[in-house]
């Protein structure tokens, strides 16, 4: 029972191809077809026409609320009925308490793994084809139902014959067909809706689509999955709170996929999290933290976080699954995002401006100097004082509204990274309503910064520190300030990779520039000092300092030791 897929051979469907997206290939067959589509489309605008009807009524007859908890139940149904692509877009939803009211979401969460499951016949013979085996021979035991079923597939739990517990997801046959034929309507709806949005969001409407797509065909071949989690759990092999679950790729294809099986409580049920003693601002930070890992230091992200593929484990770690949705990001990406965060702490939205035109999000030729005002008054309120009303969904409300005034648009990438963050904000918000993301970013982003691990953020640290030739402390004490709010911050690492940057070559110009700033105006500027003494003097031990300035000494010529204070006094 091989699964149709569709690739570019004179865009006919070709059984047992290679799996890639190519929107021209698939335009081409359905508009050889138009009957498909029209039979589509009539029946997305009977069932949701039919929908939208009822809910305006509701709200005209003043509903109770058993009427209301119907029309949840109804959505539901309606995008489990209307398949996979429908479905993904009720799971995004799902995760945004802020946006959609309780009993929808109640009902909308069910979307992520209680769906209904195919045929188990079905599913054991796709697994008896892939693998070459009866799933009874294969497995020394296997659930006679599936535990979980989602959009695109369905699990069992089994164990090896070596005695390991594992998960084993199956895809729903005949995927590709029900795919392809929603991603040509919402391309071919993508060009109709383009004129009627704002500037140049248009443009970019069905590029979104064809990232969408590309997203998606990945996501359908396990291989590709079980790939990116490897990778995955190769980034995060250093990190004690994140677990990603093994492959074992003898019983892995691209349309089954086994891996470990992870003993957890899904992030949403609260009162599993509880009542296993695990705290929940915890769990947040472990999320955040590992986001913006994934953004800035990796640029490998996963940009499909919803409750039903993020785990607690008992341990208090967090758990990964469902790696089909990947996206990787340059060097150059991952160095801007990173420059523009640098840029909102110092409030220079000009610089900023011109990091949202390196991004895509201003077309080259675009003037930035009249949104400067435009940008102050969105972004203002997100650091300083207000800094702990900043989130997502605020900004991304307020950047809606500039969408007519200025000629933003929304990179086809930045989708998913957006979709990303504001997915794992609603998550967040959902175990904790007063949860203030910032609160948890800006002290990750101080500690990338400070210390200073690659050229890239170093430099972006100069950025933060010198100002109009000037070295600024009152930057320094407030970065030192911000790293040290969540009491994840080690100075004395930190101190080391700084002392070792400073004695090299490429620390030449930051030590001129502290060695001028202490005796700037004719005086020693100890005030300064001292405040940045009591800052982290209490993680400081005359053995643990010893070894930092041993350990950046030690390897220092006579020739480098001069060189670190004779450029400075020459000027002097």
């Amino acid at each position: 029972m091989n699964q149709q897929r569709i690739v570019s051979l004179e865009g006919e469907f070709v059984p047992g191809q290679s799996l890639r997206y190519d929107p021209k290939a698939i335009a081409k067959y359905y508009s050889a077809r138009p009957w498909l589509a029209i039979g589509r489309t009539l029946v997305i605008l009977w069932m949701l026409g039919g929908f939208v009807i009822q809910f305006l009524l509701d709200r005209w007859r003043k509903p109770t609320q058993n009427n209301h908890n119907k029309r949840a139940q109804h959505l539901r149904q309606i995008l489990t009925q209307l398949g996979p692509t429908a479905i993904k877009v009720g799971q995004a939803l799902s995760t945004r308490p802020d946006l959609i009211r309780r009993d929808f979401l109640d009902e909308l969460t069910k979307l992520q793994d209680q769906l209904p499951p195919y045929d188990n016949e079905i599913a054991f013979e796709i697994i008896r084809q892939q693998l070459g085996q009866a799933p009874q021979d294969i497995f020394k035991e296997i659930s006679t139902h599936p535990v979980a079923a989602a959009s695109l597939g369905q699990v069992y739990r089994a164990v090896l014959h070596t005695g390991e517990d594992v998960a084993v997801k199956v895809q729903r046959p005949n995927l590709l067909p029900k795919i392809t034929l929603d991603l040509f309507l919402m391309r071919w709806a993508a060009g109709w809706i383009s004129p009627l949005l704002p500037l140049n969001l248009g443009h970019d409407l069905t590029l979104i689509v064809d990232e969408f797509g590309v997203k998606l065909f990945e996501e359908i071949d396990y291989i590709n999955e079980a790939r990116n989690a490897e990778k995955f759990a190769a980034n995060f092999a250093n990190d004690p709170t994140v677990k990603v679950p093994v492959i074992y790729w003898r019983y892995t294809s691209h349309n089954v996929l086994t891996l470990e099986w992870i003993h957890g409580f899904k992030l949403t049920d609260t009162e599993k999290v509880k009542a296993a003693g695990l705290d929940t601002n915890e769990l947040i930070t472990i999320g955040v933290n590992s986001g913006l890992r994934q953004l800035l230091e990796f640029g490998f992200f996963h940009a499909d976080p919803h409750p039903g593929n993020l785990f607690a484990m008992p341990d208090g770690r967090m758990a990964f699954i469902d790696f089909g949705m990947m996206d990787q990001l340059s060097e150059t990406t991952k160095e801007t995002i990173a420059a523009s965060v640098v840029h909102l702490i110092n409030r220079d939205y000009l610089a900023l401006a011109d990091d949202f035109r390196v991004l895509g999000f201003l077309s080259q030729n675009t003037r930035i100097e009249p949104i400067i005002p435009a940008l102050e008054k969105v972004l203002g309120n997100a650091i300083g004082e207000s800094v702990g009303e900043f989130n997502f969904k605020t900004i991304t409300d307020e950047f809606s509204e500039l969408m007519y005034d200025y000629p933003f648009r929304v990179p086809a990438q930045f989708s998913l990274i957006i979709r990303s963050l504001v997915t794992q904000e609603g998550l967040a918000l959902s175990l904790n309503p007063q949860f203030k993301i910032v609160e948890v970013a800006y002290p990750y982003v101080a500690r990338r910064l400070l210390k200073g691990e690659s050229p890239a953020m170093r430099r972006r640290l100069l950025e933060v520190l010198i100002k109009d030739g000037k070295f600024q402390w009152e930057r320094l004490e407030n970065m030192l300030t911000i790293a040290q709010t969540d009491g994840n911050f080690d100075f004395i690492p930190t101190a080391q990779l700084g002392l070792q940057y400073l004695m090299s070559e490429e620390g030449h110009y930051l030590r001129q520039q502290i060695l001028l700033a202490l005796t700037e105006n004719d005086r020693l500027h100890t005030e300064e000092v001292q405040r940045l003494w009591e800052l982290v003097k209490h993680e400081i031990t005359p053995s643990r300092l010893f070894d930092v300035a041993w350990n950046a000494l030690r390897d220092m010529s006579s020739e480098r030791m001069a060189a670190f204070v004779t450029p400075a006094i020459a000027q002097r």
